[in-house]
């Protein structure tokens, strides 16, 4: 039980969680946005979630050394910020 108290007061477990938190919020944003259209829609907002949660989570992973991790939230925030790329140039047209 001490094991799981000490994690929990970790700086480095709370920004975790937290990144895990802002990943997250990202299919909130995205189920909000669509129930309000009353079709499934990805608001702008989910990708600049995705790239912050990303972004939270490699620093996060950084620091645990975790190979898996970083990798993957490097993968991730090229993909949300190609994403990005391609709203911007159609609402640009």
């Amino acid at each position: 039980m001490n094991y799981f108290i000490e994690q929990l007061t970790d700086p480095w477990v709370l920004f975790g969680f937290f990144a895990q938190f802002l990943f997250f919020l990202r299919f909130v944003v995205q189920w909000i946005a669509s129930e309000k259209e009353k079709k499934s829609i990805i608001p702008i907002s989910f990708w600049y979630l995705g790239i912050a949660g990303s972004l939270m989570i490699l620093i996060y992973s950084i620091n645990r050394k975790d190979i898996v991790f970083i990798i993957g939230s490097i993968l991730s925030t090229l993909i949300y910020l190609r994403n990005i790329i391609l709203v911007k140039r159609i609402n640009i047209d």
